[in-house]
Formats: C-alpha cells, structure tokens, sequence
C-alpha cells in the first residue's frame, strides 16, 4: 500500500493543485496538521476522492467548526482530532502534528510509522522498530514544497518535491 503523507498546507491552495495529482498513486492519505481555512480541506478531500484520508488537528486550523463540518461532508475523511491511530497496509500508523509528541510515539513500540509536521523539517528518521516521518510542508515557507509517499510493502518512504506556479 502507499500512503501520501502531508502537512502544513497554510492556505497554499497552489502548490496543493500542484501536489494532488502527484499524490494520485497513493492508497490512502494522511494529512499532519496546519490546513488553516477550512476551504482547503475540502480541496484535499476533493482530491483524495475515493481514498481515506486521516486528518489530524494542527495549530494553525482556523475554523474547526466548519473545518469538521467540510470533513463530515466527504465521506472518505476521517478527522481524528489530535492523534490518528490507525492500521493501513499491515502496519499499525500514528499520526499527529507535533514532532516532540510524534517522538514519544514512536519510542512506545504501539507504531510502526509514526508521521507528523508542525517544524517544516522533512525528515525521516528510525527509534526502535519505528519509522518517524515529516514530510515537510506543501506551503512553500521556506522554499520547498513537499509531500512524502511511503510503501507500507517496502517500509521505505520518499520525500516528493512540488513545483509551485
């Protein structure tokens, strides 16, 4: 299974038209937080149409009322507040905003792919049995925009760059 992971949005409706069709060969989605306005939920969710996308909560998600109105309105989301736990491809997946958090989660041994956002990092790294994935952010802030695709199968994941208009 490949699950497109993503995080850190901020409105950057451009650089997601850009990362959506990139994201096409993915299974399932997982988004880490920082949509901001809840229109951007609803183009993610347009364009994850058929696939289950998990969101997680972020600090910067404005309005969370329309927010989980819009997530309500696709049936493919699933908004899981400020963890996701979920199994996908075999593996047993955690998902949360917060890098420092994700860390504990991946030491906990309850996860075999931990993935968060927040810090803009895109990194991957291993604690224990566990991969810790940040896929960076699609907003562009500091001058990439990126996504990541990981293989379940493979337990490899690839950081996805996205030109920006």
């Amino acid at each position: 299974m490949i699950v497109a992971v993503c995080s850190d949005i901020h409105d950057n409706i451009w650089a997601l038209e850009e990362a959506v069709p990139q994201m096409a060969q993915a299974d399932a989605v997982i988004f880490c937080g920082d949509f901001c306005a809840p229109f951007t939920l609803v183009q993610l969710a347009e364009g994850a149409a058929g696939r289950p996308l998990h969101v997680v909560w972020g600090n910067n998600d404005g309005d969370r009322w329309l927010l989980t109105q819009n997530a309500a309105a696709h049936e493919h989301v699933t908004l899981h507040g400020e963890l996701a736990s979920v199994e996908l491809g075999g593996l047993r997946v955690g998902a949360t905003h917060y890098p420092d958090i994700a860390e504990g989660l991946a030491d906990s041994g309850r996860y075999d792919l931990v993935c968060c956002g927040h810090d803009h990092t895109a990194r991957r790294d291993r604690v224990g049995d566990c991969d810790l994935l940040n896929p960076g952010e699609l907003m562009g802030r500091f001058g990439r925009s990126t996504f990541a695709l990981y293989d379940t199968d493979t337990r490899q994941g690839e950081l996805v760059p996205v030109e920006r208009p």
